[in-house]
């Protein structure tokens, strides 16, 4: 009787330990790869499954459906509203010689996804670590490939788009079954110990880029000014001098015109000449005495003129 107790709790257990090494759950973003003795056999989606028991079977879960990362540089030490991170430690991560011989230290983050369980699980040993690798290996060349001042300022949106080529390039090459969405340049600076001197020489360019945009709008402001001056002063020369020639033109071709008359009648035209100027001349004029040729008859006249003039004004 003992021993029929003693078989039927030892059935009960392993019953028990058959049903709690065959049954798991799959997460709504993983998916399960399934080996039997170490060998891919299967894979399953989310939800309760089963598998052999007693380790015949075992199961991984990947998340194939969630965003992973790689921080490098520094490491997130509490994610919030208000995320803490710390820097301590792995300054070698991000510490790099870029292309004029400076250092720069280039803090990033890798954003990927697994797209295929198997190739991440069984093509490459340890995957997270050689990507880690691969992704200091494409950053380095970046940075390398360009100046401290770019990698600082205008080239690192540059600097992220061709080092996410280049390792989603490898990861195509070593079939590791990853996809990268994105590499982000967290914060890059230079080294502490020539921070001051780097925010020095900032300043100073800054200024001197403030200083040229000045002198250039300044010189947008008074340049094509004096040049509308100078062609309005151009054409109005350009118009009298016009003017003056058409002038000269016309008055010379009625000198041409008035020559060529005289030379068939001198008496008439000078005649002519002279009335035409003596009217154009008498108007002007107020009053007007007109004597003979001698002249003898006038001076009685004029002291009779200035007499009764005198005399009016004594009456």
């Amino acid at each position: 009787m003992l021993k029929t107790y003693a078989r039927a709790i030892i059935l009960g257990i392993v019953a028990l330990a058959a049903v709690f090494t065959a049954v798991y759950t799959v997460g709504p973003e993983e998916v399960g790869v399934v080996t039997r003795f170490g060998e891919f056999d299967r894979t399953v989606t989310s939800g309760l499954n089963f598998k052999a028991p007693f380790g015949i079977e075992s199961v991984q879960k990947v998340p194939v459906e969630r965003q992973l990362k790689q921080e490098f540089g520094f490491r997130t030490q509490e994610s919030g509203v208000r995320s803490t991170y710390v820097k301590a430690g792995y300054a070698q991560e991000s510490l790099m010689l870029t292309g004029d011989l400076n250092l720069a230290d280039v803090e990033w983050v890798v954003q990927y996804r697994i797209v295929d369980p198997y190739l991440y699980l069984f093509r490459v040993r340890n995957a997270d670590n050689t990507l880690r690798d691969m992704s200091e290996s494409v950053i380095r060349k970046a940075v390398g490939d360009r100046t401290v001042n770019e990698v600082l300022t205008v080239g690192r949106m540059e600097v992220a788009t061709v080092a996410e080529g280049l390792l989603q390039d490898l990861c195509n090459e070593y079939q590791n079954g990853i996809k990268i969405d994105q590499i982000v340049l967290q914060d890059v600076n230079p080294p502490e110990q020539v921070k001051p001197s780097f925010n020095a020489v900032n300043e100073a360019q800054q200024q001197r880029e403030t200083l040229i945009n000045q002198g250039q709008a300044e010189f947008n402001r008074v340049i094509p000014r004096a040049r509308g001056e100078a062609q309005q002063t151009i054409q109005q020369a350009e118009a009298y001098a016009l003017n003056r020639v058409n002038r000269a033109m016309g008055e010379a071709s009625r000198f041409e015109a008035l020559y060529e008359e005289y030379l068939k009648a001198p008496e008439v035209t000078k005649t002519r000449i002279y009335l035409e100027t003596m009217a154009r001349i008498m108007p002007n004029i107020g009053n007007k005495v007109i004597v003979d040729e001698q002249g003898n008859n006038v001076l009685p006249l004029l002291q009779l003129q200035s007499r009764n003039q005198v005399n009016g004004g004594s009456n």
